[in-house]
């Protein structure tokens, strides 16, 4: 599901820039005491700043990533997985999506499967032709993630951040030239 919602995502965003942090709620503590597996991600600005020294000058995918990072201004991953379906309800995650429900935000995507009882959510925050933010939701029955990216990125370099920081891979396939255009 991740993978599915990070290639659409990579497919649809024309650009990502500078943005105002999604607040994370309290009730989100009680979800890692019930989760068998956690990832937190904290980066702001000076902490990104501060991994990508150490990235490899000499291996060209490294490089690419700190190229990118460079610009961000920060990203968080929650992401929790548990043992069983239903250790974590709707209301867990209604705070945050309370406050993409204000008129500065657009829910772009919205993917939901009643057989798989998977859900992904890509929002997305925008002033005049610029986006200014990224918040996708995805949750499935023993699987809950929130991603958060601030800062200037295209939708090709979203498959370069992949495996860095916990952000999952994705792959984004390139547009194909087209045959009818003019040389």
């Amino acid at each position: 599901m991740k993978h599915l919602v990070l290639f659409l995502t990579a497919m649809l965003l024309p650009a990502i820039a500078p943005a105002q942090e999604i607040r994370l709620p309290a009730n989100l503590e009680k979800l890692s005491a019930k989760a068998v597996e956690v990832v937190e991600v904290n980066l702001d600005q000076k902490m990104l700043q501060l991994a990508s020294r150490f990235m490899d000058p000499k291996d060209p995918d490294e490089q690419q990533a700190k190229r990118i990072i460079s610009n961000l201004k920060s990203v968080y991953v929650r992401s929790y997985q548990f043992d069983k379906p239903g250790e974590y309800s709707d209301s867990d995650v209604a705070e945050i999506r309370s406050q993409l429900q204000s008129p500065v935000w657009s829910r772009i995507v919205g993917v939901r499967s009643k057989r798989e009882h998977e859900n992904a959510e890509i929002y997305l925050k925008s002033e005049g032709n610029q986006i200014t933010s990224l918040v996708i939701v995805a949750a499935d029955p023993q699987e809950l993630t929130f991603v958060s990216i601030d800062g200037p990125i295209n939708p090709e370099d979203l498959a370069d951040l992949g495996g860095q920081f916990h952000i999952p891979e994705v792959e984004v396939q390139k547009p194909k030239p087209d045959k009818g255009a003019a040389k």
